[in-house]
């Protein structure tokens, strides 16, 4: 549904493109049911560390959607495609200051870009990152009430993090923590690193072109959300470094009173 719901909603979407996103769509869910019906690590992070996964694809769902509803309503006008119209200017507009990367996004567009492709890019660019902000915020929230990850019992580092190895050399918990550092880091600069580097590289190639609502669609949904997945990502295995620290404390006494015992 995810895949498929800016072709599903947008009219004067062709058959082939139909078919495209059918196939992709196919193929996005069976990956997804394989991997969460297996019993050993996959691909996806964090299967058994509920509401991380959750979170972000609710986040991407509901960003795609929004701006599907936007795109649908500069062909097709309704009440309400006009309501998240004005609510989605109201945010660009707020976040649309000097060196903010809602100002980065419209820099990017080419030159002679018309002003009502602009503001279209503004309000989806504002209602996706008020969005990836908001994810941050649940997510951060959830690890605090619920104390995630192990509130319903126990955590496989084996099944959550599939692609880290923890022999490959040096101190887990150091390992985790920089991996950490260097995802929030990261989550942080890409929405201004993003809009610079395609407008650098608009002295090689053809500027970057946001008319087509389907690539204005995935275009800022993505530069609004892997940000906001990787500081996630960063967060959760900062939480996971502290936990693994504080076991080691909570197990070092005990070592010493057996040693003493013996």
């Amino acid at each position: 549904m995810l895949i498929a719901t800016p072709s599903l909603l947008l009219p004067g979407v062709s058959t082939d493109a139909t078919q495209i996103v059918t196939l992709v769509a196919l193929f996005a869910a069976a990956l997804t049911i394989f991997e969460y019906s297996a019993a050993y690590p996959g691909l996806v992070e964090f299967r058994d560390a509920p509401p991380f996964n959750r979170i972000r694809f609710g986040s991407m769902f509901l960003t795609v959607f929004l701006l599907t509803i936007i795109a649908r309503g500069q062909i097709e006008p309704t009440a309400v495609t006009l309501l998240v119209q004005a609510i989605g200017a109201l945010i660009g507009q707020a976040i649309d200051f000097p060196y903010s990367p809602v100002r980065l996004v419209i820099l990017m567009l080419p030159e002679n870009t018309s002003a009502e492709q602009v503001i279209l890019v503004r309000t989806a660019a504002g209602m996706s990152y008020l969005i990836s902000l908001l994810s941050l915020a649940i997510f951060a929230v959830m690890i605090r009430v619920n104390q995630w990850p192990i509130r319903n019992g126990s955590f496989n580092v084996w099944v959550n993090l599939p692609t880290f190895d923890p022999t490959a050399g040096g101190d887990v918990v150091d390992r985790l923590a920089r991996d950490a550092r260097f995802n929030v880091a990261l989550g942080f600069l890409l929405p201004f690193l993003i809009p610079a580097a395609v407008k650098a590289t608009t002295v090689l190639f053809d500027p970057v072109s946001l008319e087509n609502p389907q690539t204005l669609i995935w275009t800022v949904s993505a530069w609004a959300l892997l940000p906001a997945s990787l500081f996630m990502r960063g967060i959760a295995i900062g939480r996971i470094a502290d936990m693994i620290r504080q076991q080691r404390r909570r197990a070092a006494p005990e070592e010493e009173s057996g040693l003493l015992a013996a």
